[in-house]
């Protein structure tokens, strides 16, 4: 009975927390967004120091949507703005990977060090993959893309951005709360019930195999970040290696099956491959880095 209780209390204490942080931080990132429109990042990211791009598209694929379906359609309108090619890339890739949500969630569950680590291994990466699909003519393997653009100004009139952002936060969250409510689950579950060795027996942190495997199955698993976030918390306290929660979350939030069906109707066959293959590099990559530093 005490250790029901005390699943209960690490479930409602762990739910309110991060609800509270979601809620607060997607309100922030809408009021965001309704300055940084799409035409601004085209202009932002066509830059005529062509490395300043690259920086400019990580940094503000961390002011994006907050799973990896939603940059789509953005990046979309990118290419077919004429947008420059690499910096699209390097915003496909931060857009899931540093958003709000993520970082925040991390520094509150695993600490800053981890986050700063984290924000700066996949940034550089983010940078990296932009110059080298570059560099590789993948360019060449986008498709024709043709985006209508609808304005939604017509909707939105006589709102302020504040209650936009409001709404905006409340849509972000109630499609996520079942996420969210499975993920604090298992990870309360695990805090209370699910032995310390078994965990460091299975999965610990001297078991590096661990990391490949991990960023492979968050692919078709397609774990939200806020699902695993959670439980990777509940799972390092246990013993679990840092490296292979990372791996997971990377694998899962950065190539999810749906977000690699929508990049089939922009990219050719070469580009979808060499995406998918990207992410599993960064994962496991970041995965390695973070357990040897950490």
């Amino acid at each position: 009975m005490d250790s029901f209780l005390q699943f209960l209390k690490t479930f409602f204490t762990l739910f309110m927390e991060l609800t509270v942080l979601f809620i607060f931080i997607s309100f922030l990132v809408s009021w965001l967004q309704q300055m940084v429109t799409e035409d601004r990042i085209k202009r932002i990211l066509d830059r005529p120091n062509k490395w300043s791009g690259y920086l400019y598209g990580t940094g503000l694929g961390a002011l994006t949507p907050f799973c990896s379906c939603s940059t789509i359609p953005i990046l979309a309108g990118l290419l077919s703005s004429k947008a420059p090619f690499g910096p699209s890339m390097s915003f496909l890739i931060a857009s899931p990977l540093l958003n709000p949500v993520i970082v925040i969630l991390l520094w509150t569950l695993l600490g800053w060090k981890l986050t700063l680590y984290y924000v700066v291994i996949v940034g550089i990466f983010a940078i990296l993959i932009g110059v080298v699909w570059k560099a590789l003519g993948l360019d060449r393997s986008v498709k024709n893309v043709n985006v209508r653009k609808a304005s939604s100004q017509d909707n939105n009139e006589g709102k302020s951005k504040w209650k936009l952002a409001l709404e905006d936060a409340w849509g972000f969250f109630y499609p996520l709360l079942p996420y969210l409510l499975i993920g604090v689950f298992i990870g309360a579950f695990i805090y209370d019930f699910i032995p310390q060795d078994f965990i460091a027996k299975y999965a610990g942190g001297d078991k590096p195999w661990t990391i490949p495997i991990a960023s492979v199955v968050g692919i078709p698993m397609y774990i939200r970040a806020e699902a695993i976030l959670p439980i990777g918390d509940a799972l390092v306290s246990k013993g679990m290696g840092i490296g292979t929660v990372i791996a997971l979350l990377i694998g899962g939030a950065g190539a999810s099956i749906p977000e690699v069906v929508l990049l089939s109707k922009l990219f050719k066959k070469k580009l979808v491959i060499t995406f998918v293959a990207s992410i599993l590099v960064v994962a496991i990559s970041t995965g390695f880095i973070l357990q040897i530093i950490l």
